[in-house]
């Protein structure tokens, strides 16, 4: 792995590098404000879509001082393959300013600990504005699951909920 800045720790990059090449994630929306009172970190995000095919996706990513490139199968059913590589900062912001530019998203992902598991809840802001979706990535697709109160209705495979196509139908109602 890359030498990072000085003092950064490992746990930093178990936000990105430390899982293996398949996520496996379930997606809510978010009923209440509640999962705010167990919030333990959150992180700055800024997404910038390179390309799509298909099912497929390429990514980069700057979290903080982290940046990635990450390359995302199809799915199947609630898993996808995914290879996620740490790349230098300067690099990531580059590919946002010259090849992401307008398929760029920023979000605050929050880490939630309650009902026994680290929820990841993303509250959205630019053109998603208000948008507040929470995961929660699983080593299994078939693992038990107890759900926080404060989630709202599982929207998985509700493909209108998907970053892409929240993004277009923003555009169409703002033009």
């Amino acid at each position: 792995m890359p030498a990072m800045c000085p003092g950064r720790t490992t746990e930093l990059l178990k936000l990105h590098l430390d899982h293996t090449p398949v996520e496996i994630e379930r997606k809510f929306l978010v009923a209440t404000d509640d999962w705010r009172r167990s919030v333990v970190r959150s992180v700055h995000i800024r997404d910038g879509l390179i390309a799509v095919y298909k099912d497929r996706k390429v990514r980069v990513r700057i979290a903080d001082a982290v940046a990635t490139i990450a390359i995302k199968g199809p799915r199947s059913g609630i898993a996808r393959a995914e290879y996620e590589y740490e790349i230098p900062v300067a690099d990531a912001e580059h590919i946002l300013s010259t090849i992401c530019r307008d398929d760029m998203v920023e979000k605050q992902r929050f880490f939630v600990q309650d009902a026994g598991a680290l929820w990841q809840v993303d509250v959205y802001g630019g053109l998603l504005h208000g948008v507040v979706i929470a995961e929660i990535e699983l080593k299994q697709g078939f693992q038990q699951l107890q759900l926080p109160k404060w989630i709202g209705k599982e929207v998985t495979g509700d493909l209108s909920y998907r970053k892409i196509n929240m993004v277009a139908k923003r555009r169409r109602v703002s033009s």
